[in-house]
């Protein structure tokens, strides 16, 4: 089943490199928070480099200033998603996640079989908004499409 708007985000841990492997876990992650989480199916792919994290990357700031944190979450190793951060030039604050065994896609149920492309299971295109840990926005891509899951959408659809 897929995450709805109003349910709770499930309870994972997620990696990160910050002085090491650090592990986060969602409660943890989004509680007391308002939070743009966005998923991307992987790490240095076409469309995800030079398209989905650059737009987070350059609105950054207008996140920031409506109080909204936010994260970007593959099914890619800590190691490759700190490398990935590091070659975007992701601003200090907006956090690179892996969800390095899909534990969190499978959670919400946004999950993709990618082996056509060599890839496994990795995460379908997707971006939400949450406060407290609870969804308040969800846009989830079609196959192939990058049209409601990029930052500019989604500021223009946060809570006033």
């Amino acid at each position: 089943m897929t995450i709805q708007i109003g349910d709770r985000i499930p309870e994972v841990v997620l990696k990160y490199i910050d002085d090491g492997v650090q592990a986060v876990d969602t409660p943890t992650l989004f509680e007391g928070r308002k939070m743009v989480l966005f998923a991307v199916p992987g790490a240095f792919t076409p469309t995800c480099s030079e398209r989905h994290l650059p737009g987070f990357v350059e609105h950054f700031d207008a996140f920031s200033e409506r109080g909204v944190h936010v994260a970007c979450v593959a099914v890619n190793d800590p190691f490759v998603m700190q490398a990935w951060g590091e070659s975007q030039h992701v601003p200090k604050g907006l956090r690179m996640l892996s969800d390095g065994n899909a534990d969190l896609t499978r959670a919400l149920g946004l999950e993709m079989d990618a082996s056509g492309y060599g890839m496994g299971v990795r995460s379908k295109r997707f971006a939400l908004y949450a406060e407290d840990g609870i969804v308040k926005q969800l846009f989830v891509e079609a196959p192939g499409e990058f049209r409601v899951s990029g930052a500019e959408h989604m500021l223009a659809h946060l809570p006033a």
